[in-house]
């Protein structure tokens, strides 16, 4: 386990690493979303202390569990930030609804509309931070950490589509570690990980994994042979989600006068 000194001195690097890319961008601040969850929290709390002046918290409910919505104030309260929050649940309806609409006069069968559903949702999340950090010349800060950068949890372009990611690099035991550095309650700290994507949903269920099995894998301990084919064969599966789009490469062609 790590010390306090260990733990501050990688918080102060984080810190100093997020106003630098800011810098590098000729932005002005940082927009985070805040969902109740600890990854967020601490991210949340990364910004903070890097921009205390010119951080932007946004709540983003969409048919959620009313519970997310009030950790996910009392964050915002613990840091001394007046988040803005904008309800996307009827804008996800109306989307949604005008889509099944549209499948269904072509006699199109859904074979996964509860996870487009999700996937919607983190994309109008998304596209609302970038709304907000546009008209701000603020940079979108990610909140997804070493698990689900690996394993490829998170929804492509959604809430993998931000400008920086400052805890990409932490196992899940270590942003807890972090969580109770920056003064953040156990409650918050052990909270069950969810996208919030639908109703009931978890991380670890939907993964068919805990993030301390994973954490023990990308710390290169021994974890069941089945563990590891299952955490390769994600990490293989979601290799589109860590790069750029593929890109047709055809020979020029000279011009005929």
């Amino acid at each position: 386990m790590w010390t306090e000194d260990e733990l501050a001195s990688r918080i102060n690097k984080a810190v100093e690493w997020l106003r630098a890319k800011v810098a590098e961008a000729n932005a002005k601040g940082v927009v985070v979303g805040i969902s109740g969850g600890v990854d967020s929290a601490v991210v949340t709390g990364l910004c903070c202390r890097a921009f205390p002046d010119n951080c932007i918290g946004v709540i983003m409910p969409s048919h959620s569990n009313p519970e997310d919505r009030e950790d996910a104030l009392w964050i915002a309260e613990g840091f001394d930030l007046r988040p803005l929050e904008i309800d996307l649940g009827e804008a996800h309806t109306s989307i949604f609804n005008q889509v099944k609409q549209s499948l269904s006069d072509r006699d199109c069968t859904l074979v996964g509309e509860k996870v487009s559903q999700g996937n919607l949702k983190a994309r109008l999340r998304m596209s609302t931070l970038y709304a907000v950090a546009n008209a701000l010349n603020y940079l979108v800060v990610g909140t997804d950490n070493a698990p689900e950068s690996y394993t490829g949890y998170f929804t492509k372009y959604g809430d993998g589509g931000v400008d920086i990611l400052p805890i990409s690099s932490l196992t899940k035991t270590e942003v807890r570690a972090w969580a109770w550095m920056l003064g953040l309650p156990q409650k918050i700290a052990m909270r069950v990980p969810t996208a919030g994507l639908w109703p009931g949903q978890t991380d670890e269920a939907e993964m068919g994994l805990s993030y301390d099995l994973i954490d023990r894998y990308l710390l290169g301990e021994e974890v069941p042979d089945k563990v590891r084919e299952r955490i390769e064969a994600l990490h293989h599966q979601s290799e589109h989600k860590r790069n750029l789009p593929p890109s047709l490469e055809l020979p020029k062609l000279e011009r005929l006068d």
